[in-house]
């Protein structure tokens, strides 16, 4: 079932008026949201390569998998991975979520880790989960770098027998107008924290072992143009910076993906300009792209007072897979 032709939706999301922008949206959940208890089953899957990734489960093993990815350096506890998987178990479905190499807090084996491009890893769990649960119906939620990933994947070629629904939310659909503005203004705090953490496991990866890139270097590299030249790329296979960009942007899928896809994207995004955000032209008619003119960076907050905040996102994407699954 595909919805309806693909095109550019206005939101019914109320964002809340104590948070005016997009950076305030971006990071009341960060600091504020509280994490819902939730009892994980914790699983590592072994990938073909020799690596592996670590998993965490909900109960309702046979009913509708929701399978969920998480950002640049996020895990199971960022405050937007949680309230979508308690939200997935109060519906009834069941929740798969995947660190990506590296991110849960054991280092992965092998030199590479992951990149916004990286869609092998997405499709080995997909394929492992169909053969667990076969004839289930299956979604995917991606965040941010997740999202990326994720509908690099799904318009890489067709994935129609394989996911029944997917959605996207504050995705960097072109990664070096991405990088060019975390470069600017305020969005550095952002870049350097991000740096800062990614350099960190670096150095901890690789304290005992030979590194495959220079880490007296690290220090000099303060924007991501020149970690993901000197870093990212290098390490998967990538010609530079220009290439991994070029390459794993996920806005040149769009028109390929045959999966009905929600995009959900706030306009004062402080992680990217509207510059990224795909025209209709580029929407295949499976995907459905909806814009709030304020929600921050997977933020999305509503409500009326502080003290009584509406987080919108797990309320929607539930909404939107109940018609697919």
């Amino acid at each position: 079932m595909k919805p309806e032709s693909g095109k550019i939706i206005a939101s019914g999301f109320k964002p809340a008026w104590w948070l005016p922008s997009g950076n305030l949206q971006t990071l009341w959940p960060y600091f504020f949201r509280r994490r819902p208890r939730l009892d994980l089953v914790r699983e590592r899957l072994e990938l073909p390569d020799g690596d592996f990734v670590d998993l965490c489960l909900t109960a309702n093993a046979g009913a509708p998998v929701v399978c969920v990815l998480h950002g640049l350096e996020g895990c199971v506890d960022s405050h937007y991975v949680k309230p979508l998987l308690a939200a997935v178990a109060r519906r009834g479905w069941h929740g798969v979520f995947m660190h990506w190499r590296g991110c849960s807090g054991t280092h992965n084996r092998l030199a590479r880790s992951y990149h916004s491009g990286d869609t092998g890893d997405i499709g080995f769990l997909l394929e492992q989960l169909r053969r667990r649960f076969p004839g289930v119906p299956l979604a995917v939620t991606g965040y941010s770098l997740g999202g990326n990933a994720l509908l690099k994947y799904l318009g890489e070629a067709s994935r129609r027998g394989l996911v029944q629904a997917a959605a996207a939310v504050s995705v960097p659909y072109d990664l070096a107008a991405g990088a060019r503005c975390l470069n600017r203004g305020f969005s550095r705090v952002y870049q350097r924290r991000f740096l800062n953490l990614l350099k960190r496991k670096l150095k901890s990866k690789f304290d005992a072992a030979d590194a495959p890139v220079d880490l007296d270097k690290l220090a000099q590299l303060n924007d991501f143009f020149s970690f993901d030249g000197a870093v990212t790329a290098p390490l998967h296979g990538f010609a530079g910076a220009d290439d991994y960009y070029t390459r794993s942007s996920s806005r040149q899928f769009l028109r390929s993906i045959d999966v009905p896809t929600l995009l959900l994207h706030a306009r004062d995004d402080p992680f990217m300009t509207e510059a990224v955000i795909p025209a209709e032209t580029e929407l295949s008619e499976y995907v459905q792209l909806e814009l709030v003119p304020r929600g921050g960076h997977i933020g999305f907050v509503g409500g009326r007072l502080p003290g009584y905040a509406v987080y919108w996102l797990e309320r929607r994407i539930i909404e939107f897979f109940e018609g697919h699954l």
